[in-house]
C-alpha cells in the first residue's frame, strides 16, 4: 500500500512539475468524510473536510460545491428539463415530478467553515454558492469544514436506493463535491442529468451502516478484518452493536462512489501484473453464471486497453451491480445484472473503458461529451471485436448512426454544451457514435499506426490531467507530422458533412480523365481504388493541401497533386484506356464517413 501511495504521489508531482514547465495547472483536493447512513429511512449524516490547493495564476474569493442529489425533487431542472425535452429519458421521464417528501433527494449543508471561521453561502437548486471571508491567493490552501444531512432519492438515474434489480445503494455523486476551477473559469453548471467534471485529489472516506450490508466501489479498503464480507461472516454477526464502518482511500481520483446490499456476493480475481478485480452482485441464481463467466473477460479487458493506451495505474478495479444501465466511476463501475451474457460483457467493456477515457484522461465531459463517449465507444468496440474474434469492421454502426443523424436535419455541433442539445437523440448520436468516427475516420487520415501511436502519447501526456480537444489533435499532428486543425474544427465545430462524387470519366487518346466534385463543406484526402478488367487493382492517393504532408503510403500506391479545400473540382488522367477500366471507387474501405457512397463510385 505504502508503495503504490509513493508511485500516485509521484505521478501526481510528475504532472504538476509538467504543469510548471508549461504553464499548465490544474487544482487540487483531498477531501476527508465520514458519512453515518440509516438504511430504514435513507437518509444519512456526514462530515466533510476539505483541503483546496490553488495551484491557479487567480486569486479566488468564492467557490462552489455540486449538491447533485437537489435534482430529484419535483420542479428541479432534472425534472422540468426531462418533462420538456421531445424524447425524455425513459428512465426519467416524469418520475421526478411524482417524487413523495420520503423518496425525493437532497443534501442539505448544515454548517460551513474557512480556515475556522464560518461562511455565508446559499443553494442554488443543485449549486452551493460559497462567499469566502478570505481570498485564496495562488499557491494557497485552505481548509473547508462541513456537516450536512441527505437523503438518498428512489433510484431513478445513475444514483439512489432500490433500483429495478433489488440494488438497496447505488451510491454515485452523493456528497458535496468541489466544482473545477481551470484555465476556463468556474464549471459550477447545474445537474441537469448529463455528465462530470471534478478536481483532482485524494479521498479518505469513513462509510458508517448497518452490519448486513457489504460495501464496494471508489478506492482501497483499509479494514478487511474489521468488515469481512459482510451479512456472511460469522464473527462480523456475533458482534454487538448493529453498524459496521468501512474505511477506504482513493489516492489521486476526481470522485468517489460506492455500492452497497445485504445480498452481495463478492468475488476477487488477480490480474498477472495488474489490479485486483472485485466483483459485487445480487446472490440470484439467474445472474450468478454470467457474473463468474464475466471475471475472466474483464481482465482480458483490462490487459487489453492497458496495452493499448496505457498501463491501468491503480491495484483494484471494482464491477458492482447497481445503477440504472451502466455508468463509469473512480476505479469501480456500476452496472445493471440482470443481462444477457454478451450484454454484460458488452457493458463492462464500455464502462472499464471509460477509466482511461474520462478518469484517467479527465476531459470535461459536460463541454467536450464526444472525447469521452466517443474515444471510448471507439476503443470498447475494437476490445469487443478482439475479444470475440470478430474481422468485420467494428465501427460500422456508429458509421451508421451518424449518418442517421445527418439524415434528420437535427445535427447539432459537437462543441454543443452535453445539456443543451436540442433532442436526447442528437446528443447520443453525436457523443457516441459521431466521437466515435471521430477517432475511426482520423485512423483513415493519418494512418492507423500513427492512430494508435497518437493514443499511447495522448495517455503518456496527459493522464491524470484535464486535456483539451487540441490537446488530442496536437499529439496527432506530432506522431504524424501533419497539420489536423482543419480536422478538428470542421468535424467537431460545425456540421459540415463529407460528400465526394465522381462526376465524369472522360476517354483521352491513350489515358482516361477523371473528375471528382466535393459535394460536402468538410474537405478530405481521398483513396481512390481503380479495378481493371484484367483483375488487377491500381490504388491512388490524393493529399489534402492544408494537412502539409501526406499519411504513410501503402506499397505500390500512385501519390496525385493535393487538392485544395477551397476549389470543389478536381481532375487526374490515368494511365489506362477507359476501355480497360472496370470500377473507379472514392474510399474503397469506407474509412470516410462520406454521407452518400452511392456517388462514390464509377462502373464502366
Amino acid at each position: 500500500m505504502k508503495k503504490l501511495l509513493l508511485l500516485i504521489t509521484s505521478i501526481f508531482i510528475s504532472n504538476v512539475n509538467y504543469a510548471q514547465n508549461s504553464s499548465y495547472w490544474q487544482q487540487h483536493v483531498d477531501y476527508k468524510m465520514d458519512v453515518n447512513v440509516n438504511v430504514k429511512d435513507y437518509t444519512y449524516k456526514g462530515t466533510q473536510k476539505l483541503t483546496y490547493t490553488n495551484n491557479s495564476p487567480d486569486e479566488l474569493n468564492k467557490v462552489f460545491y455540486h449538491l447533485y442529489y437537489n435534482a430529484f425533487q419535483p420542479g428541479s431542472e432534472m425534472d422540468e428539463r426531462s418533462r420538456s425535452i421531445s424524447d425524455p429519458d425513459k428512465r426519467v421521464g416524469d418520475r421526478i415530478s411524482k417524487l413523495k417528501e420520503d423518496e425525493v433527494g437532497f443534501i442539505h449543508v448544515k454548517s460551513l467553515t474557512q480556515n475556522g471561521k464560518g461562511l455565508k453561502y446559499k443553494t442554488v437548486g443543485t449549486v452551493l454558492e460559497v462567499k469566502l471571508n478570505t481570498p485564496i491567493r495562488p499557491g494557497e490552501q485552505a481548509i473547508f469544514d462541513m456537516k450536512f444531512d441527505a437523503q438518498i432519492p428512489v433510484q431513478i438515474r445513475r444514483t439512489g436506493r432500490d433500483n429495478k434489480e433489488g440494488v438497496a445503494l447505488s451510491m454515485t455523486q452523493w456528497y458535496p463535491k468541489l466544482a473545477e476551477y481551470d484555465f476556463e473559469g468556474w464549471h459550477a453548471h447545474p445537474y441537469i442529468g448529463r455528465e462530470f467534471h471534478g478536481v483532482w485529489g485524494n479521498f479518505d472516506v469513513k462509510i458508517t451502516l448497518d452490519k448486513t450490508f457489504t460495501v464496494g466501489g471508489t478506492g482501497y479498503l483499509q479494514n478487511p478484518n474489521d468488515v469481512g464480507h459482510g451479512y456472511e461472516t460469522e464473527k462480523l454477526k456475533k458482534q454487538k452493536g448493529k453498524t459496521l464502518t468501512w474505511h477506504f482511500v482513493a489516492p489521486n481520483v476526481h470522485d468517489f462512489t460506492w455500492g452497497a446490499d445485504p445480498k452481495f456476493i463478492h468475488d476477487t480475481r488477480e490480474v498477472t501484473n495488474g489490479p485486483t478485480l472485485h466483483f459485487l452482485y445480487k446472490d440470484n441464481n439467474k445472474i450468478k453464471d454470467n457474473w463468474k463467466k464475466l471475471q475472466p473477460e474483464t481482465e482480458r479487458l483490462i490487459n487489453y486497453y492497458s496495452e493499448y493506451i496505457g498501463k491501468y495505474p491503480y491495484n483494484q478495479y471494482s464491477v458492482i451491480q447497481g445503477g440504472d444501465g451502466g455508468m463509469e466511476y473512480a476505479m469501480c463501475t456500476l452496472i445493471t445484472g440482470e443481462r444477457s451474457f454478451s450484454s454484460l460483457v458488452g457493458v463492462t467493456a464500455h464502462e472499464i473503458a471509460h477509466t482511461w477515457f474520462q478518469f484517467l484522461l479527465a476531459t470535461n465531459e459536460s463541454k467536450h461529451e464526444w472525447m469521452d463517449e466517443g474515444f471510448t465507444s471507439y476503443i470498447s468496440d475494437k476490445a469487443m471485436n478482439y475479444i470475440e474474434g470478430k474481422t468485420d469492421n467494428p465501427f460500422k454502426s456508429a458509421y451508421s448512426s451518424y449518418f442517421y443523424l445527418v439524415g434528420t436535419g437535427k445535427e447539432q455541433p459537437q462543441t454543443t454544451h452535453a445539456d443543451h442539445y436540442h433532442s436526447n437523440m442528437a446528443y447520443g448520436i453525436a457523443a457516441y457514435s459521431k466521437g466515435e468516427v471521430f477517432l475511426s475516420q482520423l485512423g483513415y487520415v493519418i494512418g492507423e499506426d500513427n492512430l494508435k501511436k497518437t493514443l499511447k502519447l495522448y495517455f503518456d501526456d496527459f493522464s491524470f490531467k484535464h486535456p483539451t480537444p487540441v490537446n488530442f489533435i496536437r499529439c496527432a499532428e506530432k506522431v504524424s507530422g501533419l497539420e489536423l486543425d482543419w480536422y478538428l474544427n470542421d468535424w467537431t465545430q460545425t456540421t459540415n458533412t463529407i460528400d465526394y462524387a465522381i462526376k465524369s470519366v472522360k476517354e483521352k487518346k491513350k489515358s482516361t480523365e477523371v473528375t471528382i466534385k466535393r459535394e460536402g463543406d468538410m474537405p478530405m484526402p481521398l483513396d481512390i481504388a481503380v479495378k481493371l478488367k484484367n483483375g488487377d487493382t491500381k490504388n491512388y492517393y490524393i493529399p489534402l493541401r492544408v494537412m502539409r504532408g501526406e499519411r504513410p503510403l501503402v506499397e505500390g500506391e500512385i501519390v496525385l497533386e493535393d487538392s485544395a479545400w477551397a476549389i470543389p473540382y478536381y481532375t487526374f488522367n490515368l494511365d489506362y484506356k477507359k476501355e480497360e477500366i472496370e470500377t473507379i471507387t472514392i474510399d474503397p474501405l469506407l474509412k470516410m464517413a462520406d454521407i452518400d457512397s452511392e456517388n462514390n463510385k464509377y462502373k464502366n
